[in-house]
C-alpha cells in the first residue's frame, strides 16, 4: 500500500462578515445566501470524487459547508483543531477598525511577524502554524494510501500552502484563498506538496481571504 494520502482541503463558502471584511477568527459565524448557493456548487462539483474520510472544522460556517458536500456520502467528523486563528481582539472588527483601534498589535499582524501573539487570547502564527501541522499530519497518518477531503478555513489553507511550499510564515501572500475553492495536497514520504490550487471555475466572484481583495 502507498503511504501517499490525498487532501481536498476547501475553505467555507462566504459569510456575511466575509462580505464586510470582519476578522472571523473563533466567533461562529454563519454563512449568507452566497456562502450557501457556494457549498451547493462545491458539492456538485465533487459529487463525482470517492472520499475515505471527510473532517471539518467545528465552526458552524465550515461545517454547513461540510454537511453540503458530504449531503450523499458519511457526514464530516468535526475537530476544533482545524479552526481558522484565534484573532483575539481583532475579532468582529474590520481590518480598518482593528487597525485604528490596535495600530501596534495590528502593524504586527500585517508584517506576519512569527511569533507575535495577537492580544486578547490570539494566536502567533508560530502557534498556529504547529496546530494546523499536528491536525493534517495526524489525519495523514491515520489515512495512508487514502484521498482526504477537509473544509476548513482561510488561515488554515495560508498554513497548508507555506508548509507544502516551505515558504516563510513571515512572507507576503502569493497565492488566492477563495471561499468554496478547491485545494489538492499530498503527502508522501519525502514529504507535503501541492496538486493543484484555488480551483474556482465553479464560483463566479469567489471571494479571497486578504482584506483588499
Amino acid at each position: 500500500m502507498t503511504d501517499i494520502v490525498r487532501f481536498c482541503v476547501v475553505r467555507h463558502g462566504e459569510t456575511g462578515w466575509n462580505a464586510e471584511r470582519r476578522l472571523q477568527g473563533h466567533v461562529d459565524i454563519p454563512l449568507n445566501a452566497t456562502g450557501e448557493a457556494q457549498a451547493q456548487a462545491t458539492a456538485q462539483l465533487l459529487s463525482g470524487h470517492a472520499f475515505d474520510a471527510a473532517y471539518t472544522s467545528d465552526l458552524r460556517r465550515a461545517a454547513d459547508t461540510a454537511a453540503a458536500i458530504c449531503a450523499s456520502r458519511r457526514p464530516a467528523s468535526p475537530r476544533a483543531d482545524l479552526r481558522e486563528r484565534h484573532y483575539g481582539i481583532f475579532q468582529g472588527l474590520t481590518y480598518t477598525e482593528a487597525e485604528s483601534r490596535h495600530p501596534e498589535a495590528y502593524a504586527h499582524f500585517e508584517a506576519r511577524t512569527p511569533d507575535e501573539p495577537i492580544p486578547g487570547g490570539g494566536e502567533s502564527l508560530t502557534r498556529f502554524q504547529a496546530r494546523i501541522r499536528a491536525a493534517f499530519d495526524a489525519m495523514a497518518d491515520a489515512h495512508a494510501g487514502q484521498t482526504v477531503l477537509v473544509v476548513a478555513h482561510g488561515g488554515v489553507l495560508d498554513i497548508l500552502n507555506r508548509m507544502a511550499r516551505q515558504r516563510p510564515l513571515e512572507a507576503p501572500r502569493d497565492f488566492k484563498i477563495p471561499n468554496a475553492a478547491l485545494n489538492w495536497l499530498r503527502r508522501a514520504p519525502e514529504g507535503w506538496s501541492i496538486e493543484a490550487w484555488a480551483q474556482e471555475a465553479h464560483l463566479p466572484g469567489a471571494r479571497d481571504e486578504l482584506p483588499n481583495s
